[in-house]
């Protein structure tokens, strides 16, 4: 009788233990906070009404900015979409996680084949490791090769979108690892990838989950549905602007909807500078430049009762900061056996907290090419805004990826070099060139000589970091 006692007391403690096993697990999941992170593709500092555009229309996203925080120094650390989408899924500046350049299947043999290294960490697998659901809709431009480049097999449960750029042949749809549509109509991607963002929320209401939505727009060739196309009065730029806000609204509206509202942190971001049609909000050059046209970008982040409506913050942070912003927002500990560039900003975008950089750098490709602080910015190398050439006055521009005319909508309105979204005009572009962001936001006038320490300063910072860039890889000299 004695050991049946005991066999039921142990049963019964090893039931208990379970079963607070399972209420623990429930409260803690209850606790973790959901993450959206929504990229837009070639979105200028200046391309919304709440960052100064007086004509393309964005009410959604300004909401958003008037309930949440708004960042006016907010950078990437490349002027080109994939190696930002890099170090914003891994934390790192592009030269640390070997993405430096555009993959493209159109590109040749080595653009074609080029992925973000296996051994990198990205946080849709730090999340799933935390029991998250984890999914994708959109542009990816991290490796599509092989399955396990793509989406599902770097962390992500599920996927739907286009593994490369909009304008890179050919211009697939996939779900997972396979292509649904060919040709993509491009018209109605804001829609789907949004349809697609709201039933990944639904699905997942009751779970913690992860949500990259890496919008495609507004990357050339821009395009939208009839229901937005010339509703803006700002041109095609504005319509397709319109469609975006709308989604993201949506996505919004459902996170009300289902009260997820206050457990759900959301960050809204660019990749980097704006093409052609845009507004880079008065700064120089543009996306592929080396001027602030081609770094800076709109931040807005939103979780009420968290982070205080409408508040601004004028410190430098940069696309790394994401990483290690949301994993500690989650409770999750980054990866220690490496360098992780990112730092939490969520003081920032809670108070008028200092920027926890000392000095954020820019590369050109390969190279370390720019280094700022809160007011200077020294170009080591050259800067320049290649597109710039382009415009050929007297002569209309032909895109070698332009559109076709069929997988789109309006394709003769895409807008020309003559279109430059950012200024032209300044001082002769020269190596170690300093510029006063505060005084001269749009890098006018080169004052190196009028600030020898600055530039001895800056330079020192510059080049501690530059002994990290892989010596395989050119360095500025």
């Amino acid at each position: 009788m004695m050991i049946s006692l005991t066999r039921i007391m142990s049963a019964t403690l090893r039931f208990c233990a379970s079963l607070l096993l399972v209420v623990c697990s429930v409260t803690d999941a209850a606790d973790k906070p959901n993450v959206i992170v929504i990229l837009a593709d070639d979105l200028g500092y200046g391309d919304l009404a709440c960052y100064g555009h007086a004509k393309f229309k964005t009410p959604h996203l300004d909401r958003m900015a008037a309930e949440g925080a708004r960042l006016t120094q907010f950078n990437t650390p490349m002027p080109f979409c994939a190696p930002t989408r890099a170090s914003l899924l891994t934390g790192r500046y592009p030269f640390r996680c070997g993405m430096n350049g555009n993959p493209a299947p159109d590109g040749g043999p080595v653009a074609d084949a080029m992925a973000l290294p296996a051994n990198e960490v990205l946080l849709p697998q730090l999340f799933k490791q935390a029991g998250y659901a984890t999914g994708m809709v959109g542009k990816w431009h991290l490796g599509h090769k092989l399955p396990e480049q793509m989406p599902t097999g770097r962390g992500f449960d599920e996927y739907l979108g286009i593994l490369y750029s909009n304008d890179m042949r050919p211009v697939e749809l996939i779900e997972d690892t396979k292509a649904i549509e060919y040709p993509v109509a491009q018209a109605t991607l804001t829609r789907r990838y949004t349809a697609r963002a709201l039933d990944f929320i639904e699905r997942n209401q009751k779970t913690p989950f992860f949500l990259y939505l890496a919008h495609v727009m507004p990357h050339k060739p821009l395009a939208t549905t009839e229901q937005y196309y010339k509703q803006s009065g700002a041109g095609l730029y504005g319509d397709v602007l319109m469609d975006l806000d709308a989604g993201i609204g949506e996505v919004l509206g459902k996170l009300k909807e289902l009260r997820l509202d206050e457990k759900t942190f959301v960050l809204f971001l660019s990749d980097n500078g704006p093409w052609f049609g845009g507004s880079t909000g008065g700064l120089r050059g543009m996306k592929g430049s080396t001027y602030e046209g081609g770094f800076r970008v709109p931040c807005i982040a939103r979780w009420p009762g968290k982070i205080p409506a409408g508040h601004v913050n004028n410190s430098p942070a940069v696309m790394m900061d994401v990483f290690a912003t949301v994993l500690n927002a989650a409770g999750i500990v980054p990866p220690d056996d490496r360098v992780i560039d990112g730092r939490d900003i969520m003081p920032l975008l809670t108070s008028d907290a200092k920027s926890p950089h000392s000095a954020i750098f820019g590369q050109q490709n390969v190279r370390l090419a720019s280094v700022r602080d809160d007011r200077w910015k020294l170009h080591v190398v050259a800067p320049r805004d290649n597109f710039a050439t382009l415009n050929k006055p007297g002569e209309r521009w032909i895109d070698p990826r332009g559109p076709d005319g069929v997988t789109i909508l309006a394709p003769y309105e895409q807008y020309q070099p003559s279109a430059h979204p950012g200024l032209v005009t300044g001082d002769e572009s020269l190596p170690m060139q300093l510029f006063d962001l505060q005084a001269d936001p749009g890098e006018q006038t080169d004052i190196a000589a009028q600030h020898p320490e600055i530039v001895a300063r800056l330079k020192k910072l510059y080049d501690e970091m530059n002994r990290n860039v892989p010596a395989a890889s050119p360095r500025a000299k």
